[in-house]
């Protein structure tokens, strides 16, 4: 396969993956376009796997959906259905290819490849600000590896250092940052159904 025809396919997996979990949480394209601030057209190109777009942009659709965009270049790293993921994948701390930048406006490494259960991130925090909340479906697990992490669940703060972890159930309001310096985490959270 040539690296045109893996792109293409990436592509139209994202945009079917958009369009999974809009159906999924009963959105009309137009309502899409008002959430996100993005044209009906753009989006519908988006589904169809016909638009370039930015992290930004897929940020806005991400959260609209209430899911991560870490989430949507998964699935579009998926296989197209051909092919199960690996039983067993390592990845090497090395392994610098899979940064995604614009996660909640912190560094994320998506863990796993592929249509997996759940996706496990790294996510390095450097925010000192608490910044938009977030809430979505599926069910999160984070726990703290290095430095302090404020976490807000359901407007309710927590402090959270080294060892330290959190559990919430789908639909719990969420949101973390700094008081000072980084924090590392790791994050698991379910995906949402396929």
């Amino acid at each position: 396969m040539s690296p045109d025809q893996d792109a293409a396919g990436a592509e139209q997996r994202l945009g079917a993956r958009v369009r999974e979990l809009r159906r999924e949480r009963g959105l009309t394209l137009v309502q899409l376009a008002e959430a996100t601030g993005l044209s009906h057209p753009f989006l519908s190109q988006v589904e169809r796997g016909l638009a370039n777009f930015s992290l930004p942009s897929l940020r806005r659709i991400a959260v609209a959906l209430e899911t991560s965009p870490v989430e949507l270049m998964a699935a579009a790293e998926a296989s197209d259905g051909a092919e199960a993921p690996p039983r067993v994948e390592v990845r090497l701390a090395s392994d610098g290819d899979d940064v995604v930048s614009d996660f909640a406006q912190d560094r994320a490494v998506a863990l796993a490849r592929g249509a997996r259960p759940f996706l496990p991130m790294s996510i390095e925090c450097v925010r000192t600000v608490p910044g938009e909340v977030f809430t979505h479906a599926e069910d999160e697990w984070v726990i703290v590896l290095s430095g302090e992490l404020h976490l807000e669940l359901d407007g309710e703060e927590q402090v959270l250092g080294v060892g330290d972890s959190a559990y919430y159930a789908g639909g719990v309001a969420h949101r973390w940052w700094v008081g000072a310096g980084t924090a590392r985490l790791v994050t698991v959270k379910q995906q949402a159904s396929r």
